[in-house]
């Protein structure tokens, strides 16, 4: 795996030592166990971890659900952090090299990927979290133009606010700072990073502000670029501005998220939670602005009043259930929501919205959560990705189980990945009905904005299903960064 300070998942705390390697752009490639006669498809993922930490390392995402299928699966690495996302808005450093290695990866597959029984044409890229992200990236980027064919995001969106980087130069001059260094002038920041061994640098950290959620912290992502001669830029504009103006490649593609993607962050973000002192105003998202202090104010109250009610934010079960909804709302929910939407202006192409929403005893995100949250319905942030892949370790939970819940978890292993792979073959998840699937899946439209609820029992729901959701449309229409 690429140099990374992983998370303790049941503590939120950062570890101090970094794990991993400098020279880390690996990938694997999967294969049905006998030859086809015909090229398959093949579905390329990209992993999370908040553009800090994670790899595609098959302890996590083995293929062993999805390739009997009849597809090929590559999973890789690309550079985190500060390697992979310093912009210091010089020649010397442009920043997005993590999304560089992003297609640079893409690029191998095209002409690689006939070796393996492959088929170059029809290549799917698929993601979750930071991998979501990316993918959504990856339709706005000139350097990805022709590289795949159909997309598939997961909890992620270029228009979350935790996706863009906004001030990389900044971010910098802080790194720096900590070590002592005070300088904003750019070239003189990197030299001073430049002769600094990596793992130093992947290793640094800054006291959180416990007023701010885990977003605020999450400053190493993507940002826009300058043009220097003979450098490829990845990204030049903001995502929301490319959208608006139709300037990304169209493909079929699948949207979605878990419905209750907030109970994960509350676990992690436990520092936060306990000392309940959050400030609604330090923790707005940071692509809103407005236009005096005292309507942020007035916002921050609308916010608090609309998740809290007369609550105070505390650990309590009751308090971190209503919490949860600002953590998954604003930052994961509504900027899928909102790109559909954007999307839906111009493509002539399918795009498939979800919900998924069922819980199960591979519902590792939830029970990292904690505070009660496996007991409660629905399904969180990263659930969905343990019915899409296979984890060694998780093969001992239906020993404990004499229910019928483990079979109910084989059943929408087989669901989910029927649906994906069937996107990957024909660009469309439901082609046929059947027993396992008697409900087609349809794409929205402008006109009927509807997502596909993934449970025991599939239905569909109004694409903006709940009331906190349209607030933040309304907000965002009138409060968007500029």
């Amino acid at each position: 795996m690429c140099l990374q300070c992983q998370m303790n998942p049941f503590t939120g705390v950062i570890r101090e030592k970094p794990v991993g390697q400098e020279h880390c752009l690996k990938l694997n490639v999967y294969t049905p166990a006998f030859p086809s006669d015909s090229m398959l498809p093949v579905m390329v993922f990209i992993h999370g971890g908040g553009f800090a930490e994670g790899s595609g390392i098959p302890l996590l995402y083995g293929p062993n659900y999805l390739v009997p299928k009849g597809v090929i699966l590559v999973t890789f690495n690309y550079r985190l952090n500060l390697p992979g996302f310093l912009n210091l808005g010089i020649k010397e450093a442009p920043g997005n090299a993590g999304m560089k290695d992003q297609v640079a990866a893409l690029r191998w597959v095209q002409k690689n990927i006939k070796t393996f029984g492959g088929d170059p044409d029809n290549v799917i890229i698929f993601g979750e979290s930071a991998g979501g992200a990316s993918v959504s990236y990856h339709l706005l980027s000139p350097m990805s133009k022709g590289l795949f064919h159909k997309a598939i995001t997961q909890s992620g969106s270029s228009l979350c606010p935790w996706a863009l980087q906004v001030n990389p130069v900044h971010n910098a001059h802080r790194i720096a700072k900590s070590l002592g260094y005070d300088t904003k002038d750019p070239h003189e920041l990197y030299k001073i990073l430049n002769n600094l061994p990596l793992p130093d640098l992947v290793s640094i950290k800054f006291p959180k502000d416990l007023r701010q959620t885990i977003f605020s912290e999450l400053f190493y992502a993507p940002s826009i670029e300058k043009n220097f001669d003979g450098v490829e830029a990845f990204l030049t504009e903001e995502p929301y501005q490319l959208l608006t103006k139709e300037n990304y490649t169209k493909v079929p593609l699948i949207i979605g998220s878990t419905n209750e993607e907030g109970y994960f962050f509350i676990g992690v973000d436990d520092a936060v939670v306990s000392k309940s002192i959050l400030d609604f105003k330090l923790a707005l998202p940071n692509n809103v602005e407005f236009p005096s202090e005292a309507k942020k104010e007035r916002v921050a109250g609308e916010i608090r009043k609309m998740y809290m009610g007369d609550e105070p934010v505390s650990k309590s079960p009751s308090a971190s259930i209503k919490l949860s909804g600002y953590y998954g709302d604003p930052f994961l929910i509504y900027p899928s929501l909102a790109e559909t939407e954007l999307l839906l202006q111009s493509t002539d192409k399918p795009i498939y919205n979800y919900y998924f929403k069922y819980s199960g005893w591979r519902n590792v995100g939830k029970a990292f959560a904690g505070r009660g949250f496996l007991s409660e319905p629905g399904a969180t942030h990263a659930d969905d990705i343990f019915y899409l892949f296979h984890q060694p370790f998780m093969s001992w939970l239906a020993w404990f189980d004499n229910s019928e819940r483990p079979m109910f978890d084989k059943e929408m292993i087989d669901k989910m990945t029927t649906l994906w792979t069937n996107f990957a073959k024909y660009g469309d998840p439901t082609p046929v009905t059947s027993e396992l699937m008697p409900q087609r899946w349809l794409p929205s439209t402008a006109a009927d904005l509807r997502a596909f609820v993934l449970d025991r029992e599939t239905s569909t729901v109004p694409l903006w299903f709940k009331e906190s959701l349209i607030y933040w449309r309304d907000l965002y229409y009138k409060y968007r960064r500029k």
